[in-house]
């Protein structure tokens, strides 16, 4: 009998990332408080950029962004978010997505993987993702459990389960 499988990826759905952003922009245009304070949010190529006339106005805008994705199902880990800095007479906040697990998560999703899941299972890192196997499913389920327990830096998804 063949081996189970599936691979561990971090990706953002790029839609629902752009849905967020569309729902934030509009909010931040309708809100009162945001009123004569130069407040945007507009993708800027691969990066989203937010933009208002003070850092407190600004970091506001960054909460209105960061609900809309909640309420979009992304996590906030997917996000990688800067300071607000001073560009001009405004303030910005750059936004990016993270998509792909990095090497030094990959290692420590290994090492969980090889220390604490049941011995049959084995990880390899593949380029941006994990692919584990094992001949048995319910240790592979034992395994996606285990990961979704502990609080990594990364956003994983389960994909490819044979």
């Amino acid at each position: 009998m063949a081996d189970s499988t599936f691979d561990i990826v971090s990706k953002v759905d790029k839609m629902e990332a752009e849905n967020a952003v569309n729902q934030a922009r509009k909010e931040v245009e309708q809100r009162y408080d945001f009123k004569n304070v130069g407040a945007s949010v507009e993708w800027s190529g691969e990066k989203i950029l937010l933009k208002a006339a003070t850092d407190e106005r600004v970091k506001a805008v960054l909460e209105v962004v960061e609900s809309k994705f909640i309420k979009r199902g992304i996590t906030l880990r997917s996000l990688d978010t800067g300071e607000p800095y001073p560009s001009g007479k405004e303030f910005r906040v750059e936004i990016a997505l993270k998509n792909g697990i990095d090497s030094d998560n990959a290692k420590k999703v290994s090492k969980i993987i090889r220390d604490e899941a049941p011995k049959s299972v084995k990880s390899q890192i593949q380029g941006d993702e994990l692919r584990v196997s094992s001949k048995s499913r319910d240790d592979l389920q034992a395994t996606m459990a285990l990961l979704k327990g502990k609080d990594l830096d990364v956003a994983l998804q389960f994909v490819n389960f044979r």
